[in-house]
């Protein structure tokens, strides 16, 4: 471990686009002697309707698999790099390197190998900008099969990483332990990060994006969402598990223990303050941090009476939906699983269908269609009437809750609701509980709907100022007719 302290930087894909974007990242790490151990993920998207290299390559390898013609792809990833590249005065290693991928691609290649084959080629062209040491995950970073990372690996990447001047390590990918590459879930550059910062024991572990730090919602959903400052670790890991894109959902857990702060960052404007995670902070006033959601989901609820004191009939429903559970909630005779669509595929009612043969249950409900939204905060299960004002609110707006999961983890409170009404509850409970951050017509109720409620259409952002939670202001003023 270096005796000085370092910080880790894991730059996302659009900071690493082209050649311009490289050279903020440069400018950045150059900013700070201490930024010594950098993180990169493979170039990410230009402009809309780019593609990303990562998804490039694994159209590459699919055709390849398909016995089709893999050279349009390929063409796009060596143009990328090639002209990127050429700019930063570093070509003829890129065409080495590029030249040595279109030969392994006529070789049975895993489809893990070559997704990673875009961090790595980043990673190799940063170093030779920056003048750093490359160093190959691969070589380091092992990988159960269950997707866990092997504790031998903090050891490894120590030693590897032992010396002067700077290291660059590609993020997404490490080795399984037959030694050939496995890559980590989508976004996994970020768990790669926090890796490498607990390794080395970093002062801190920054994760430089395109956007200056968490949000109080997506502002996709929720125009004028507001930026977050602080946030705990335990907050963070329920905003990022339930839909906050910020950071990959796993990144917490290697540095949560240690207490390594987490600071997100902008690397467009690297003069914002970002978000930081803390261990403690006071609770704020209404208890509430922020709120993330997901759409596409399906919710299995098994009946069977005193289900709850059969361990057996819980540990095969555990076993046959196999660790892919979003949320789950427990009654005396019922048990809820949410899975996500992009898991359980077209198998909802396979999956129904192996439960009623392993359990005996009386009954078995697949219900497709689903959202959740967390509603996080520090704090939140010590607060008397959260659940009232949530409910109030998606009330007022007329959308009904599915199911609820009221503070498993003492820091949210988790609700389900129709896919078709995940926009207007995302921005009704953001307006109750962190201010109206656009107008009620925007929700997505007519005018006229709004009216017949006795609802005022139109509420901003000032409305909000004057003490009274967004919602309580709304049934002060009627709309008149």
């Amino acid at each position: 471990m270096d005796p000085e302290p370092c910080i880790v930087c894991k730059f996302g894909g659009t900071s690493l686009a082209d050649a311009k974007q490289i050279r903020k990242v440069a400018a950045i790490i150059a900013s700070d002697p201490r930024r010594r151990f950098i993180v990169p993920s493979a170039p990410g998207k230009r402009f809309d309707g780019d593609p990303k290299v990562t998804d490039l390559l694994y159209l590459c390898h699919d055709l390849k698999q398909q016995g089709g013609d893999f050279d349009r792809p390929f063409a796009r990833v060596r143009e990328r790099f090639l002209s990127t590249a050429r700019d930063l005065g570093v070509l003829e290693l890129m065409e080495r390197d590029l030249n040595r991928l279109r030969r392994q691609l006529e070789q049975p290649m895993s489809r893990d190998f070559i997704a990673s084959r875009g961090e790595y080629l980043c990673g190799r062209m940063l170093a030779a900008f920056l003048g750093g040491t490359f160093v190959d995950p691969a070589d380091a970073i092992k990988i159960a099969n269950d997707g866990s990372v092997l504790p031998q690996s903090y050891h490894v990447l120590a030693e590897r990483l032992h010396g002067e001047g700077r290291f660059v390590i590609p993020g997404f990918y490490g080795s399984d332990v037959a030694g050939l590459v496995k890559t980590f879930s989508r976004g996994g550059s970020d768990l790669t990060g926090a890796l490498v910062a607990r390794a080395i024991g970093a002062l801190v572990y920054e994760n430089w994006t395109d956007v200056s730090g968490l949000l109080t919602a997506d502002p996709r959903v929720v125009p004028g969402a507001q930026p977050v400052r602080e946030v705990t670790y335990r907050e963070l890991r329920e905003l990022t598990h339930l839909g906050a894109t910020v950071l990959h959902d796993e990144a917490v857990f290697p540095l949560r223990e240690p207490q390594i702060p987490i600071h997100i960052r902008n690397t467009n404007a690297p003069d914002d303050p970002g978000t930081r995670t803390v261990t403690h902070r006071a609770t704020k006033p209404n208890a509430v941090t922020a709120i993330a959601g997901m759409t596409g989901l399906t919710a299995i609820t098994v009946e069977k009476s005193l289900l709850h004191c059969a361990g057996e009939s819980s540990t095969s429903l555990l076993r046959l939906i196999d660790g892919r559970c979003m949320s789950m909630d427990t009654g005396v005779d019922s048990m809820s699983l949410v899975l996500r669509d992009s898991e359980l595929g077209d198998n909802g009612q396979q999956l129904a269908s192996e439960i009623r043969h392993a359990l005996k249950p009386d009954r078995v409900l697949v219900t497709t269609g689903l959202a959740l939204i967390a509603i996080v905060g520090h704090g939140i299960a010590d607060r008397v009437g959260i659940a009232a004002q949530a409910f109030r609110a998606l009330a007022m707006t007329g959308i009904k809750v599915r199911f609820t999961n009221h503070c498993q983890s003492r820091v949210s409170m988790v609700v389900g609701v129709a896919t078709k009404d995940f926009e207007r509850a995302m921005r009704s409970l953001h307006a109750e509980f962190l201010g109206l951050a656009a107008p009620i017509a925007d929700v997505g109720r007519p005018l006229e709907t709004a009216t017949r409620h006795g609802i005022a259409a139109l509420m901003t952002r000032k409305s909000t100022e004057r003490g009274k939670p967004a919602l309580t202001l709304l049934r002060e003023t009627r709309v008149r007719p």
